[in-house]
């Protein structure tokens, strides 16, 4: 999932921030917690949560992952 990503991102410059959360570190079971919390049930491993929402279960295409951005960064300038 992170080369999908890292493939997509860098066409995006500074207007994207993300982390991968490493779930066997402390600090990522937590963050992993957080966000199943907020989800209501435990979040998917691999997923892809955009601005505090689970757009991926699985590994998108890179296409569908640029869509997807381009969505987000439309409705952010809005």
């Amino acid at each position: 999932m992170a080369r999908v990503v890292e493939t997509v991102v860098a066409d995006y410059s500074d207007s994207i921030r993300w982390e991968i959360v490493i779930t066997k570190k402390l600090e990522g079971a937590v963050r992993h917690a957080e966000l199943s919390k907020k989800l209501g049930r435990p979040m998917p491993v691999p997923s892809i949560i955009i601005n505090g929402e689970l757009a991926f279960e699985s590994i998108p295409s890179v296409e569908d992952l640029r869509v997807c951005l381009d969505r987000y960064l439309s409705e952010d300038m809005n």
